[in-house]
């Protein structure tokens, strides 16, 4: 195995990768002052992620033949700038159909930034990819945790949340200023001829896929509802509730950074299996506690076990797309998509019906499904692995 060497793509694809996560990760913790300025139910806000998890369905089915066509170049820094556009849109609204379309916007050219940086760094690190792809993960959920803190902040400050995605796109601005001539990597032919698109990938990887949805799905329920479960069940207030769901992405930082050290020895597959079972221990401590202290750590062990379960995930499935790396980031984009479409959208709907406590059930539900299918996918790819040799 080779050994591992970060350079000034991978230390970019880190950061970018880190603002995404930032404007995503800003919407759940904003969504109680947003649904309050516009009197939203909780289906319409929730309305709002689907919205960009839309946008990451339409990119996921186009940006590979984007990249082929155009470049890498192109779509990392075409993703960046709309990332910028739909946030500064999102300050602007004071529409709901404002505000959803500019999340339409960061979705949509967000998943392009994010298939490029995941593909890129998946290239240029080979067999390490597990490391990079972890490790990109880490600045991920820094970043993500920095932005409940200061939309909760900045409201407290008399800011504003609004101030929260100001303050991002500053620094990205300046960032991409100071890095815009950095090499991106170029993407990698295959020789071989090239089949129809939804024959590219083989069956191994869209079982790790289907992982992949639920694991996504379970994450986004608990990232988007988290402030609003802890301000109308755990009984804190907006401000705090909104800050509390650090908590969260502090775990998974440090989630993270434990995996990408045991990936280094430990198969990507058990540590899936290892990370869903943490996180099912961790969640009903969230769901069912009647101590805001004993919600708080249900959510620091629930991050603990989400953490690794999209990057190990990831990995595995796009080790086995071969030189098809583009075209199976793409897919995964798309399948992220459906899944933060789709779950908490239907959460806000039941919770609208039954009340949010109920309405998180569906975790649950979500993580145990992921385990078994989690569970098939390995016994499958081990039964490959044993055919072959």
């Amino acid at each position: 195995m080779s050994s591992f060497n970060r350079d000034r793509f991978t230390w970019l694809a880190y950061l970018m990768l880190g603002y995404y996560a930032y404007q995503q990760s800003a919407v759940g913790p904003l969504m109680p002052f947003l649904r309050s300025e516009l009197s939203l139910s909780y289906t319409a806000g929730g309305l709002h992620l689907s919205a960009f998890a839309a946008g990451l369905v339409v990119s996921g089915l186009l940006t590979d033949r984007l990249a082929r066509r155009w470049g890498r170049r192109w779509t990392f820094w075409g993703g960046v700038t709309g990332m910028v556009t739909g946030g500064i849109l999102l300050t602007l609204g004071r529409q709901v159909q404002v505000t959803v379309l500019s999340n339409f916007i960061m979705g949509l050219f967000g998943s392009m930034l994010l298939v490029t940086i995941q593909a890129g760094l998946s290239d240029r690190h080979g067999d390490r990819r597990a490391i990079a792809l972890t490790e990109s993960n880490i600045s991920a959920s820094v970043c993500a945790m920095l932005a409940p803190v200061a939309v909760g902040g900045l409201q407290q400050a008399g800011v504003g949340w609004r101030g929260a995605l100001w303050l991002g796109v500053g620094l990205v601005v300046l960032l991409a200023a100071v890095r815009w001539r950095t090499q991106i990597p170029t993407i990698r032919i295959s020789t071989e001829g090239a089949p129809p698109a939804g024959r590219q990938l083989p069956a191994t990887f869209w079982a790790y896929w289907g992982v992949i949805v639920l694991c996504v799905a379970a994450e986004w329920c608990l990232a988007f509802w988290a402030a609003d479960f802890l301000a109308g069940v755990v009984g804190l207030p907006k401000n705090a509730a909104s800050t509390a769901v650090s908590v969260f992405f502090m775990a998974m930082i440090a989630g993270r950074v434990i995996g990408s050290r045991l990936a280094r020895s430990v198969p990507t597959g058990l540590l899936l299996l290892a990370a869903l079972a943490i996180a099912a221990a961790g969640f009903p401590m969230f769901w069912l506690g009647r101590a805001p202290a004993l919600n708080l750590v249900g959510l620091f062990v629930t991050g603990l076990g989400v953490a690794n379960l999209f990057p190990m995930a990831m990995t595995t499935a796009t080790g086995v797309a071969a030189l098809r790396i583009d075209t199976a980031s793409a897919r995964v984009s798309m399948g992220s998509g459906l899944a933060i479409f789709s779950a908490p959208l239907l959460l806000g709907g039941v919770a609208d019906r039954v009340g949010i406590q109920d309405a998180f059930g569906l975790v649950l539900v979500l993580l145990a499904a992921a385990g078994g299918v989690a569970v098939w996918a390995y016994r499958f790819s081990a039964r490959r692995a044993t055919v072959l040799v």
